[in-house]
């Protein structure tokens, strides 16, 4: 996943990876990490990124369609089928400048990650190590003080009561730290 890819997390965010070419027209596939295909359409162009930390582009994006879990991209340089597995494999990064402004009370991913997490007493419960999307709301993993410890914790206004640049505070209801800890 993310650490195939050496890039600045500073000024990019990976967003997936090309998985293979499609069709005979330089279209490929994209699989995003996030889950939603949908939202490569809302970006103007992209950069890609090979395994050696070599970046492409900015490459601008023609058109955009789902299937299934994946984005059928075309890019505006990519116009057959051979330059299109030449791609193959390659991470999609896009300069965080470019993200679309959202909300006061949403947030990006990126801004989570990486952030300590402690509760409404200041006891420290880990970092976030990454986020995944249920049917209802995202859910933190926070990698615990042991390092074999994964703490679960969903986004909620009730359970994040506080956020500063580096760390978050949470209030989670009685029981689920100890349902994360399995005692």
């Amino acid at each position: 996943m993310a650490e195939d890819f050496h890039y600045s997390a500073d000024e990019y965010l990976l967003l997936g990876k090309i998985t293979k070419a499609h069709g005979m027209r330089g279209e490929v596939k994209v699989f995003l990490y996030s889950g939603q295909p949908e939202n490569i359409r809302s970006y103007k162009e992209l950069f890609l990124i090979d395994r050696q930390g070599e970046l492409f582009g900015p490459l601008a994006v023609l058109r955009s369609r789902d299937q299934a879990k994946l984005a059928i991209v075309q890019f505006a340089s990519v116009t057959d089928r051979n330059q299109a597995e030449e791609i193959e494999g390659r991470g999609v990064l896009l300069a965080k400048t470019d993200l679309p402004e959202i909300p006061e009370d949403e947030y990006y991913w990126h801004q989570y990650i990486g952030k300590a997490v402690v509760d409404v007493t200041g006891k420290n419960l880990g970092r976030v190590a990454q986020i995944f999307r249920t049917g209802l709301q995202d859910v933190l993993v926070i990698k615990g003080i042991d390092a074999d410890e994964e703490i679960l914790i969903p986004v909620t206004r009730e359970i994040i009561v506080g956020e500063t640049a580096g760390e978050l505070t949470v209030d989670p209801p009685p029981g689920l730290l100890e349902l994360n800890s399995g005692s």
